[in-house]
């Protein structure tokens, strides 16, 4: 019996290692070898800047939002954090 290949695909909510992996691999377009290896292993650790001057406002809030989840940050601490990230404020 044949699958039914048309069924809807289910959207799937990412961790944040896999969004931050998403952001980093987006800002790494148009470098490539050594050089992407690089960028991709300080990205990934949070080494480079946390927004582009391309990253929209959504973007930023992922990004942001993603890297306070990965500190485990709550209440006060989560707030003055998002509140730098945001306004592009080294963290």
């Amino acid at each position: 019996m044949a699958r039914d290949t048309a069924a809807p695909a289910k959207t799937k909510t990412l961790t944040p290692q896999q969004q931050r992996m998403a952001d980093c691999n987006k800002q790494a377009a148009g470098k490539a070898g050594d050089e992407r290896k690089a960028f991709m292993s300080s990205c990934l650790k949070g080494e480079t800047p946390a927004v582009s001057a391309k990253q929209t406002q959504q973007e930023k809030m992922k990004t942001c939002n993603a890297d306070a989840s990965d500190k485990k940050l709550k209440g006060a601490d989560r707030k003055a954090f998002m509140s730098t990230c945001l306004r592009g404020e080294t963290h």
